[in-house]
């Protein structure tokens, strides 16, 4: 049986890894993530490649320019057979409000949300850029930002789950990266927490990848964070 609250992101370089990774893990997921690197350079045929695998596949290309050009590219996201793809909060109200009409409506369309903050900007990092306020602040302002438009959810850190439940309800759909089991390294991503501690805070999916793709062995590595997801329901 799927773990539907776990998507491992195929963050791989070729199409042979990828969709190797894909068929290795499907059965064991709800969802794989196609990223930037993949989606630039092998094309939106990957993602229908990868749904073949029988999972829902999460578009992670974190869309942002102006309202139409989102909305062209939104357009056409959706017919790549992504079941959930993204934008950036930070693209405004008009730019989130186009998003969300090109995705459509009914059961045939794509599950759209917002990122937030990148789970590697922490305060240190938010200091060079001119956004004013607190990290938790400022995600629970795009995220309300984000259900006034008429997204599904947004993408937020983990430590920003308590602020964006408190303004968004239940509800909404929360995507959260930063997933690190304990003891794992942190790569380049600062604001992170456990498996456990995330769905404690109130997160719906959690997203992981090198502590899966890039351990030792990465089977071992899967069950054990699936054991943990499922301990902690």
């Amino acid at each position: 049986m799927r773990e539907e609250r776990l998507c491992l992101a195929l963050d791989f370089s070729t199409r042979e890894e990828i969709l190797a990774a894909a068929d290795r893990f499907a059965p064991k997921v709800g969802w794989l993530k196609v990223g930037l690197e993949a989606f630039t350079a092998l094309g939106p045929q990957i993602v229908s490649e990868v749904a073949e695998s029988g999972a829902r596949v999460f578009l992670d290309v974190k869309l942002h320019d102006i309202p139409s050009t989102v909305a062209r590219a939104v357009a056409a996201a959706a017919r790549s057979g992504a079941a959930m793809l993204n934008v950036h909060a930070f693209g405004g109200r008009e730019m989130l409000t186009a998003a969300r009409e090109a995705a459509g409506a009914g059961d045939d369309a794509p599950t759209l949300v917002a990122v937030t903050l990148l789970t590697s900007l922490d305060p240190r990092a938010l200091a060079d850029l001119p956004v004013a306020g607190h990290p938790e602040g400022i995600a629970r302002r795009l995220a309300v930002l984000a259900k006034e438009c008429g997204l599904d959810g947004v993408v937020c850190a983990p430590r920003d789950l308590a602020a964006v439940r408190g303004a968004c309800g239940s509800a909404f759909l929360t995507v959260v990266p930063g997933i690190r089991p304990a003891g794992s390294e942190s790569f380049d991503q600062k604001r992170i927490a456990t498996p456990s501690a995330a769905l404690a805070a109130g997160a719906d999916l959690l997203v992981v990848g090198r502590p899966i793709t890039g351990a030792p062995d990465p089977d071992a590595a899967l069950e054990s964070v699936i054991a943990e997801i499922q301990s902690a329901a």
